[in-house]
């Protein structure tokens, strides 16, 4: 990949670490293509999942589930801290020794703005570095939204979610603000760690994706385990005092006060584009900043994709992954992938039991005009479903919406130990049409949650006649 006076030309140029460029780069470099991927920070090889989202937080939720009483919250979060640290640095090496390592592969580590459309300046430790390609992948993510709220930006004692499990200081009052789900795993999480957690949200309800009756399980395990909710609750002031923040909401009317040592602003996130200069490469953003994209993430440019949450698509690692297989069609397949094919996607909050839905809610499906039956069981009462004792954790429910003519599984809502396991297959049975009374009389191994579905979708609760 020849250099002269620091230019450099790729046939594949890839901006960001995340799971959809580096696929298609590890992938372009094995079949003799120049890559060159830039990526701003050296501690973000990777992208958003091992470095400061799925990974690290889903390894807080297991730390957290293994503290026992006598364990001292302080020193248990510090150790749990320090533990995940070392897994996502691990993760880290080995994203970047797996693609640097390759002959055919270069990793930068700068801030690269675009000069035109086939040409990227980036700036890093060794001064300026120009890029031309052929083809370039704006692949930087997205970043944490702090709402413009008097005194919240300013606060020192607010954080955002890739802050907070940075700190190794258990924070003795924790005050999160939005309750989506991001904002629900961290209470779940902290709770579990010995933080006292309010989580102020300013709609009428929470978990407002799945059915009130699923909700209403899902919200009742939460204030089981102490997690204070309250909704309806706007957020007007922040205060910092010497040693804590009071954080002003209104609800119905009335103002009220919160003191907290640590504010999580949990309100969603923006996709990354700032200093990316994209006007200079005449790259359209939609409205909300989002580069846009069409169905196969061209973007305006044809020789320019957008994958991951940049290109304002479900922010989730799996979607980024299927990104880069529909790009590497556009690439070197057929060029017939789009964001059309995806049927069924599902979608995990890892509270603890975790709460994963696929297809229609029941709602949803009759606004849609179908006839319906329902077939909902309490893991508790799920005979077949074993291993919910074993592990000693029977909360939670299972619910399957069902098309009352043709058997055709719509969606599902599972509340349960394994459930993030357990949807994949739902979903699959979705996308190929399998019928529930498959699903129910399938064979599964022994103890296991799958079997649940023997009990789950034998027992129909209700049905439209």
């Amino acid at each position: 990949m020849g250099t002269t006076d620091r230019n450099l030309h790729a046939d594949v140029l890839v901006i960001g670490f995340g799971k959809g460029g580096k696929t298609v780069a590890a992938t372009m470099g094995r079949l003799g293509k120049h890559v060159v991927l830039v990526e701003r920070s050296e501690r973000m090889y990777g992208g958003t999942c091992p470095n400061v989202g799925c990974v690290p937080t889903k390894a807080l939720v297991h730390h957290s589930r293994k503290r026992r009483p006598e364990d001292v919250a302080q020193e248990w979060y510090e150790r749990s801290v320090s533990e995940v640290q070392t897994l996502t640095k691990m993760f880290r090496g080995g994203n970047y020794d797996g693609l640097n390592g390759m002959d055919t592969v270069t990793v930068i580590t700068g801030t690269a703005a675009f000069t035109d459309p086939h040409t990227v300046s980036v700036e890093s430790g060794d001064g300026r570095l120009t890029i031309t390609a052929e083809t370039i992948l704006i692949n930087t993510g997205s970043e944490p939204i702090v709402l413009d709220i008097p005194g919240l930006r300013a606060s020192q004692y607010t954080v955002t979610s890739t802050e907070l499990i940075d700190t190794t200081i258990l924070p003795g009052r924790l005050a999160i603000i939005g309750g989506g789900y991001l904002g629900l795993e961290f209470a779940s999480i902290y709770g579990q760690f010995g933080s006292q957690v309010t989580v102020l949200e300013a709609a009428p309800k929470i978990f407002g994706l799945v059915d009130d009756d699923v909700a209403a399980v899902a919200e009742g395990i939460l204030v089981d385990e102490g997690i204070e909710i309250v909704v309806g609750a706007h957020v007007t002031e922040v205060r910092d005092g010497e040693t804590s923040a009071t954080v002003v909401y209104e609800k119905d009317g009335r103002q009220h006060t919160l003191e907290a040592d640590a504010i999580l602003a949990a309100t969603g996130r923006a996709p990354a584009t700032g200093g990316l200069a994209l006007e200079a490469a005449e790259v359209r953003t939609t409205e909300r900043g989002a580069v846009e994209v069409d169905e196969h993430l061209r973007t305006s440019q044809p020789h320019i994709f957008a994958l991951g949450d940049v290109n304002g698509g479900p922010q989730f690692t799996y979607i980024s992954l299927d990104d880069s297989r529909i790009v590497l069609d556009q690439l070197i397949g057929e060029g017939k992938r789009s964001t059309a094919d995806r049927v069924a996607i599902p979608h995990t909050v890892f509270i603890t039991p975790p709460l994963a839905t696929v297809g229609l809610t029941e709602a949803q499906a009759r606004a849609a005009g179908h006839r319906v039956k329902i077939a909902s069981q309490p893991v508790a009462e799920i005979i077949a479903m074993p291993r919910a004792y074993i592990v000693e954790d029977t909360r939670g429910v299972m619910k399957f919406v069902i098309d009352a003519q043709t058997d055709e599984i719509l969606g599902a809502a599972l509340l349960s130990v394994d459930a993030q396991e357990l949807i994949n297959t739902v979903a699959l049975a979705i996308r190929h049409g399998i019928r529930a009374a498959e699903l129910r009389d399938a064979v599964y191994t022994h103890p296991t949650s799958t079997e649940a579905f023997n009990d789950v979708l034998a027992t129909i609760v209700r049905a439209d006649t």
